[in-house]
């Protein structure tokens, strides 16, 4: 039953805020050699010590069920840098007046802003093989961010983020 409600939650989180991720790797790789990954030591998310845990958390959650293991000697390391935005509203009421009458005519439009702008999130996963190639795999991704939501709510958002930017990791060959 537990399992049911957490889905209804990040069923409802997930279309009420949607989760865009951007890809971007290197061609070259060999996905299939890497099996352990670990963080860099001075990771600096730039969220609050909570919220890296729960990202981290969830990270952890769904790597190791693709088959990684985290080690103190990893064959991949992972960077993870997040900032803050402002989006802008795209919700906008048109007023108009005009007039006419026997050649006279003008008009005057406003457009008003409705709703209250929402802050986003965007959070760069970087995957860095130190040994070979460096940096050869990126996901970007942007979802809102609410800064007072519950603290089951961030970790239902995290846990939605993170399966949507491993979705594309490992990539699929072609």
């Amino acid at each position: 039953m537990k399992n049911i409600y957490i889905i209804f939650i990040l069923a409802l989180l997930t279309s009420c805020a949607p989760i865009r991720v951007n890809y971007d790797y290197e061609k070259t790789t060999d996905f299939s050699a890497y099996k352990t990954y670990n963080y860099y030591t001075n990771l600096n998310t730039g969220m609050n010590e909570l919220d890296d845990k729960r990202l981290i958390n969830a990270l952890n959650q769904a790597l190791q069920s693709k088959g990684y293991s985290l080690s103190e000697t990893p064959d991949f390391f992972i960077d993870i840098k997040s900032a803050e935005f402002q989006q802008q509203r795209n919700n906008n009421v048109g007023v108009g007046v005009g007039g006419t009458g026997r050649n006279v005519g003008g008009g005057i439009s406003i457009g008003l802003p409705i709703g209250q702008s929402q802050l986003g999130r965007e959070i760069i996963f970087d995957f860095v093989d130190e040994r070979k190639n460096g940096l050869f795999w990126q996901a970007v991704s942007e979802s809102n961010y609410k800064p007072n939501a519950t603290p089951d709510k961030r970790e239902a958002l995290f846990t939605a983020l993170v399966d949507k930017v491993l979705q594309g990791f490992p990539p699929e060959s072609k």
